[in-house]
C-alpha cells in the first residue's frame, strides 16, 4: 500500500528482457536503504526488489504488468517516480494507493498557470470511477481531479510536485499510468451487482 507522495525520481539504467519479463535496473538515492523483496511503486507499479548493489537495485516487471501500465515503453535514462511503501503509524499525506495500476490514458495537454500547472488526460473507459474534486493516482502521484467533462479531465500541480516528479517531463501525447481510488472501485462493483 502506498500514498501516492513521490518520494524520489530515480533512473532506469539497465534493461534485459528474459521470456516475457523484463527487468529494470535502477539508479536511486535511496537504494542502500532497500533490501530484497521491498515493495516499491516505480511510475505507481508495485514491484519487489530483486537485488541490490551499490546505487542500484533491480525490479522484474511480468507481460501483464508491461501491457497494462506504460512500464514496456520505459528506455534506458527514462525517468521513474519512486515511492517505498506506506508503514502502519505513519501519516497519510496523499490517498491509499495499492500500486496496482488499473490502465494507462494520455496526456492531451499541459498548461502553465503561471504558478501551477494543469494536466489534461483523456477521459478514459473507466470514466464512471472519477469523480470531480476525487483522488486519482497517475504515474505514482495522488492527486484531485480538478476538473472533468465527458471527453477528458484536469488536474493541477504545484509547484513543488512539478519539480519533484516526472510531471516535470510530462507532454502531450505521453501515455501515463493510472489507478482509480479504490473505495470508489468498490462502490462501483457493489453497485453493479
Amino acid at each position: 500500500m502506498f500514498t501516492g507522495i513521490v518520494e524520489e525520481v530515480g533512473e532506469v539504467v539497465a534493461l534485459r528482457d528474459h521470456g516475457t519479463d523484463r527487468t529494470f535496473t535502477i539508479a536511486a538515492r535511496m537504494t542502500p536503504e532497500l533490501r530484497v523483496d521491498q515493495s516499491i511503486s516505480h511510475e505507481g507499479v508495485c514491484l519487489t526488489v530483486v537485488s541490490v548493489e551499490g546505487d542500484r537495485y533491480e525490479v522484474t516487471a511480468v507481460k501483464e504488468t508491461l501491457e497494462r501500465s506504460n512500464l514496456g515503453s520505459l528506455t534506458m535514462g527514462h525517468a521513474v517516480n519512486l515511492e517505498r511503501s506506506l508503514r502502519i503509524g505513519d501519516r497519510l499525506d496523499g490517498h491509499l494507493v495499492q500500486g496496482h495500476v488499473d490502465g494507462t490514458t494520455e496526456c492531451i495537454g499541459v498548461k502553465d498557470e503561471h504558478g501551477s500547472w494543469s494536466f489534461s488526460f483523456a477521459l478514459p473507459a473507466e470514466e464512471k470511477l472519477l469523480v470531480q474534486k476525487g483522488s486519482i493516482c497517475i504515474n505514482g502521484v495522488s492527486l484531485t481531479i480538478a476538473t472533468l467533462s465527458d471527453r477528458s479531465f484536469n488536474v493541477v500541480v504545484i509547484p513543488y510536485t512539478f519539480e519533484h516528479t516526472t510531471f516535470r517531463r510530462m507532454k502531450p501525447g505521453d501515455r501515463v499510468n493510472v489507478e482509480y481510488d479504490v473505495l470508489g472501485k468498490y462502490v462501483a462493483r457493489m453497485l453493479a451487482r
